[in-house]
């Protein structure tokens, strides 16, 4: 029997040391490939199923695909108009069904040279007859424009019972950063030459829900009466895009789809070129201290899940009391969808009950 090459102390050949060395450099680099870099958590591809336990009517909402133009970035106001114009013709289309679903009348009006509408339900509560509302509507800054901004506005006054202004704020093209903030504050000037600051209340979902936080900020600085609430549902409280569910959420929410996709490209409009990180832009950097109590609303799929639980805590931290509540299932502003789900007449419920805590008679 022969010896093998090692008893014999024989070296091994060039050929099987290379060949040894080139297989440990791919084990090495697999190996390598499979090990995500430190900070990081690799995600499988997923299918994810509508919750079963909510309203038929959320879990439509919940299932329908992605927003069709999720993806366009317009670079001018001007490029915006037609996209907003288009929105607002479908969606104004629903508005007379929920006008007469939730018992309201709108009347347009203007203030101090602000456009508005007054929303008045059929019936106001005894406690709200000495107060009202100022709203605030959603649309990234640049979306929503005439009756295409109230479907919030109807939502809260039919279910809540009390008197809301909704603020038609000048967007791009007709105006930019701080236009949308400036129109909020007119208003509230405006409004309370008849009502006192802690009978009145700020709402508002996305870009919305960042102008009432906007407004508070804004309030401090010029030495104004804070009002008795705030109620700042999924706000785009960063524009910076920090926020976990930017990642864990993204092409989950059938709204927003993508923190790169069409909300930022209108939030980069309006700004014109200011500094994003300034609170009147990304409240969530601003000084709180001082805020009236607070209540804020998102859901599970939300991109702005984490927008919204960042403000919570920011409140927290300063002092102020302050209220969080997350839906199952629903995505970016899901909520003022369909005024015939439960969930939004429970959304609003919750909300009129806070303000029915903390505001004046």
């Amino acid at each position: 029997m022969k010896k093998s090459q090692l008893a014999t102390g024989r070296a091994l050949s060039p050929t099987v040391l290379a060949l040894g060395s080139l297989a440990l450099f791919c084990l090495a680099t697999i190996v390598n490939a499979q090990t995500p870099p430190a900070g990081t958590l690799q995600v499988p591809a997923k299918t994810l199923t509508t919750p079963t336990d909510v309203s038929p009517q959320l879990a439509k909402i919940i299932g329908a695909p992605l927003r069709s133009n999720w993806d366009i970035h317009p670079k001018t106001g001007e490029e915006w108009k037609p996209v907003a114009d288009a929105g607002a013709e479908a969606l104004m289309k629903n508005v007379p069904g929920m006008m007469e679903r939730l018992k309201v009348k709108v009347e347009k009006t203007t203030i101090d040279g602000v456009r508005a509408f007054i929303v008045t339900p059929e019936t106001i509560a005894p406690e709200n007859t000495n107060r009202q509302l100022i709203h605030m509507h959603g649309g990234c800054y640049v979306l929503n424009p005439r009756e295409a901004s109230l479907p919030e506005a109807l939502f809260m006054a039919g279910f809540g019972h009390i008197k809301v202004v909704s603020v038609e704020y000048r967007m791009p093209p007709e105006a930019y950063f701080p236009a949308a903030l400036d129109d909020g504050i007119t208003v509230y000037k405006a409004l309370m030459k008849t009502t006192p600051a802690k009978n009145m209340a700020f709402f508002g979902t996305s870009a919305g829900g960042a102008l009432v936080l906007e407004m508070g900020l804004k309030a401090k600085e010029l030495g104004l009466p804070m009002p008795g609430a705030i109620a700042s549902g999924t706000p785009m409280s960063d524009v910076t895009k920090v926020g976990d569910t930017f990642q864990t959420n993204a092409m989950v929410d059938n709204v927003l789809v993508s923190p790169d996709g069409f909300c930022d490209a209108g939030t980069i409009v309006y700004a014109a070129g200011h500094d994003l990180k300034d609170p009147l832009l990304s409240p969530v950097y601003g000084d709180m201290h001082g805020f009236p109590p607070t209540i804020l609303t998102s859901g599970t799929r939300d991109l702005l899940l984490s927008n919204t639980v960042r403000v919570h805590r920011k409140l927290r931290q300063a002092g102020v009391e302050a209220a969080l509540q997350v839906y199952e299932g629903m995505a970016h502003a899901h909520y003022i969808r369909d005024d015939t789900a439960s969930e939004s007449k429970e959304v609003f419920e919750e909300i009129a009950t806070f303000f029915d805590k903390h505001l004046g008679k």
